[in-house]
């Protein structure tokens, strides 16, 4: 008999209850043995009659769905959405007019060209979805941390994927971009230029789910009760502020912790260290429509803040992790055409082909019509429908009727009062052709590479060189310049000399700016930064103790770490060094030199993060170990007793960009 004791404990201590100890089949009958199957003698063949045998193997073989083409990798959280002012004069959507009631939402993080099983931290664009459960419906909002996309038209969307995705002869590279199919698609649809620009910037490798801006891309409508339209562009801005990694961290992260975005996320949710976005919106008078020199429909442009700046209007937490993952994260379904009333569309190519794609993937990854009625995506309204049966129907409809109209029923359920789409006149040839306005490819990349500071413009030619570089076929790369050399002089030159290719021809190009494109000016703060502590026996543990009090009275995790478990001076260690990395931390401490100086591995640690930009502090003997390093500058390096206050400033301003890291020895 099994340790009954034991096992009727839970991990507060108490007893489980007496009817959740006896495991059971699918049909609730007791199980006796779940360790042997039943046979004919102890060395006999299994007999078929043992049904929890097969139940069990059964289950087991089925228990995987189809992963999304797209967007597979990801993490969920539930969360609450707040108003800060009725906005009835623009929608007649309840929850965008009630203050007073919190709206509930889940939102799914994601990473878009891998699979399930790939590292977080890949150069890609992000997933930023977000279910709003209104009380006339779910509204979700399917974004991305881009606010623009490679193409126009969703009829281009399985010609991207399929260059994206790892190559169909060899199934490589998983989770990249830096290979031939993909950038010969860019080389011969200069549409997506615009988007290349965004996935090489630092942009594409988010330091956290929580320091990552999210977009809506499209141009959708809002609607009054009039039936007045507004254009809207949706906005999520992360109240830590917007920051990155750098890509040498990535590729260390990545063999360190290919989970890190989302145990970032998992963690800083247990600890009660709530994620929070402000909702934004860009709002554009239906007069104005034709106001701009880009298309307000072209899914590959943006509305500079500059032009029309953003209103917040509301901010949503994320407080509450999911209880199992399969069921919540896994099965949530996201659809575009989503909608509640006072929300509607426009006539954005890509937008018409995702109210489309996103209802059929559904229907296949979560087996038929009726996965709205799993949990996750259950509306908090009440469901009345004539709609029927189907796989995996979970209601048991009681009414006699199930067609409309119909007198048995009483004339119920009725269609009245309900979403009433948007009044267009629209008339037109049929045509397969873009408007000319979609035409201009290359001025918002050129503005966003014009909006760039130094350093942002060194790491996206960086970029540009490591994933060409990863390019087998010369004239693909040839292709890319030739567009680069239509974007930017600077631009075009460096990849070319890097990639040992002749300068393009250069086109003239303009010298706009929209500041809002860089991620220079960024809110600051060390609140949920995490900082390395690196101890040994010689540390004074009272500078410590005070250091550490402060940094996490703003916030900021610490972790001690020593060359073994246990405690140093009286503190518990978190991390011996063997299994730490720079990487996986925002700043490092080093609080003891004696012994730790001579150790290649904290030298390497030290190194590691002035190499990335980090900030760096010393306290009492910590010197030695900065000095063991070899630093080339003491850039954003603070030594000394008393420097929590200075160091705390250092590790909000999240990296020293201005170091010299090719100097830094190996």
């Amino acid at each position: 008999m099994p340790d009954r004791d034991a096992k009727d404990r839970q991990l507060d201590g108490s007893r489980v209850p007496s009817d959740k100890l006896n495991m059971t089949t699918d049909q609730g009958i007791r199980v006796d043995d779940t360790d042997n199957s039943l046979r004919a003698g102890t060395r006999g063949p299994t007999i078929m009659e043992d049904f929890h045998f097969r139940e069990k193997l059964t289950r087991f073989d089925h228990e995987r769905i189809p992963e999304r083409v797209v967007h597979a990798r990801g993490a969920g959280a539930y969360g609450v959405f707040q108003l800060y002012e009725p906005l009835g004069d623009l929608t007649s959507a309840a929850f965008l007019n009630d203050t007073s009631t919190p709206t509930p939402t889940f939102v799914r993080f994601s990473t878009v060209a891998g699979s399930r099983g790939s590292a977080d931290t890949v150069r890609d664009v992000r997933g930023f979805a977000t279910k709003f459960y209104t009380t006339q419906g779910n509204f979700d909002l399917v974004g991305n941390n881009f606010p623009v996309f490679f193409i126009q038209d969703g009829i281009k969307f399985p010609d991207f994927v399929h260059a994206v995705k790892p190559e169909p002869h060899n199934e490589i590279p998983q989770a990249q971009s830096a290979h031939d199919t993909f950038w010969d698609f860019v080389q011969l649809q200069p549409e997506s230029l615009h988007m290349i620009m965004w996935l090489m910037s630092d942009r594409a490798i988010p330091r956290s789910y929580r320091m990552m801006q999210g977009f809506g891309v499209h141009t959708f409508r809002l609607v009054n009760a009039s039936g007045q339209g507004t254009f809207v562009k949706w906005h999520w801005r992360p109240v830590l502020g917007t920051y990155s990694l750098v890509w040498d961290e990535v590729l260390r992260i990545q063999g360190n912790d290919p989970d890190y975005n989302r145990r970032d996320l998992w963690e800083a949710i247990e600890r009660g260290a709530y994620p929070e976005y402000e909702l934004c919106v860009q709002l554009v008078p239906e007069s104005r429509e034709h106001d701009f020199d880009f298309d307000l429909l072209d899914a590959t442009k943006i509305i500079p803040e500059e032009l029309v700046p953003l209103r917040p209007i509301g901010r949503m937490t994320l407080n509450r992790n999911p209880q199992n993952f399969f069921a919540e994260t896994e099965q949530v379904a996201f659809h575009t055409a989503n909608v509640v009333p006072g929300i509607d569309f426009t006539n954005d190519p890509l937008l018409q082909a995702r109210n489309f794609s996103y209802l059929d993937t559904q229907l296949l990854r979560l087996a038929g019509p009726n996965f709205p009625q799993i949990p996750i995506n259950r509306p908090i309204n009440e469901v009345r429908n004539d709609q029927r049966d189907g796989f995996h129907q979970h209601l048991i409809h009681e009414s006699r009727t199930s067609y409309a109209p119909n007198s048995i029923s009483g004339g119920c359920p009725a269609a009245m009062d309900g979403y009433r789409h948007y009044q267009e006149k629209v008339e037109g040839h049929k045509i397969r052709m873009r408007s000319p306005s979609f035409e201009d490819h290359y001025s918002q990349a050129t503005l966003f590479w014009n909006s760039m500071s130094n350093w942002e413009k060194q790491h996206i030619v960086a970029a540009f060189l490591f994933e060409l570089g990863h390019v087998e076929r010369k004239p693909i790369k040839e292709g890319v310049v030739r567009h680069l050399g239509q974007i930017h002089p600077d631009l075009a030159t460096q990849v070319a000399e890097g990639l040992g290719l002749p300068a393009p021809a250069m086109a003239q190009v303009h010298a706009g700016t929209s500041p809002a494109l860089s991620m220079t000016d960024q809110p600051q703060s060390v609140a949920t930064r995490k900082i390395a502590i690196l101890m040994a026996d010689g540390t004074d543990a009272a500078e410590v103790t005070a250091l550490r009090e402060t940094l996490e009275g703003r916030g900021a995790i610490c972790e001690v770490i020593a060359p073994a478990e246990g405690t140093v001076g009286g503190i518990r260690v978190d991390r011996q060094l063997g299994a730490a990395s720079s990487v996986l931390y925002d700043a490092v401490v080093a609080a003891d030199g004696q012994a730790l100086a001579p150790l290649g591995r904290a030298q390497f640690f030290v190194k590691e993060a002035f190499k990335h930009g980090k900030a760096i502090g010393a306290v009492g003997t910590g010197r030695e170990l900065i000095e063991a390093a070899r630093l080339p500058n003491f850039v954003g390096v603070v030594m000394g007793d008393g420097i929590a206050e200075k160091f705390a400033t250092a590790v909000a301003g999240h990296r020293f960009h201005e170091r010299d890291v090719a100097a830094v020895p190996a």
